[in-house]
């Protein structure tokens, strides 16, 4: 469970400027310039959003306050995280959410990256830094419109 953003090989850990990644499945297929993914993979779908696009982050705190554990994992996942750390998911009903979801259950903090054949876990922030969009394991979990 803790493969993706976390492995080695070719990383791209900063914000993707004017970039993009392509997603196959669960895992990173490419990032490069748009005309360059589009060009290898024509006939893909485009999301466009107005912000940047990055690696997705890691939760490293308390889940936010809600009802359900499932409420929970997804507030994290409105955050643009798609991992938490597992001194913080104190409950059988919160792992299981969280595992549910695809999220990635941590013993520590660790760096984050876009790695090609990674996990895709990626996320878009706008100006302010709140979260446009979240990718985990390739499936689009959020989106602010």
């Amino acid at each position: 469970m803790e493969s993706g953003p976390f492995e080695s090989g070719p990383i791209k850990s900063d914000p993707i400027s004017d970039g993009a990644v392509a997603v196959q499945g669960s895992r990173v297929a490419a990032v490069g310039s748009l005309a360059e993914v589009r060009e290898r993979f024509p006939g893909a779908r485009v999301r466009r959003w107005p912000g940047v696009l990055g690696p997705a982050r890691i939760h490293d705190g308390p889940l936010p306050d809600a009802p359900t554990p499932r409420e929970r994992v997804h507030a994290v996942l409105k955050s643009g995280a798609v991992a938490v750390l597992e001194e913080y998911v104190d409950s059988p009903e919160l792992r299981a959410a969280a595992e549910r979801n695809d999220v990635v259950i941590l013993p520590r903090e660790r760096p984050t990256a876009i790695v090609d054949g990674g996990r895709a876990d990626l996320a878009v922030f706008d100006e302010s830094g709140a979260c446009l969009a979240t990718v985990c394991a390739g499936r689009l979990v959020h989106r602010r419109r």
